[in-house]
């Protein structure tokens, strides 16, 4: 998992580094291959903004989120990607179950 994070008009200190690897982390038991994380951390006075692009093996996920401190907005946009690749990985396993059923010859 390569997690790429930069700000938009910030500086991105080595906490909120270690913050967002440390969370993006939690991602990881979704999937076995390889993925490309692109966090973008940004801050529209008053809010605080990140927003995170994943690339998974034939899919492009995309979130954002907006709290009051970036920390916050950090881990609402985890919760947010979280939920994005449990429907991901179930939409997966239906098409797979389907094929089973399919070459089995219980539609035919």
């Amino acid at each position: 998992m390569q997690i790429e994070t930069y700000g938009q008009q910030m500086d991105v200190t080595p906490a909120l580094r270690s913050h967002v690897e440390t969370r993006f982390e939690r991602l990881a038991r979704h999937f076995e291959g390889d993925c490309e994380i692109r966090v973008q951390l940004a801050l529209e006075k008053p809010l605080h903004k990140a927003i995170a692009t994943i690339n998974v093996a034939g899919r492009t996920l995309h979130g954002d989120a907006v709290g009051p401190d970036m920390y916050a907005a950090i881990d609402i946009l985890v919760d947010k990607l979280d939920r994005q690749l449990i429907k991901h990985k179930e939409k997966q396993l239906e098409q797979r179950k389907g094929d089973g059923l399919a070459k089995s010859g219980v539609f035919e």
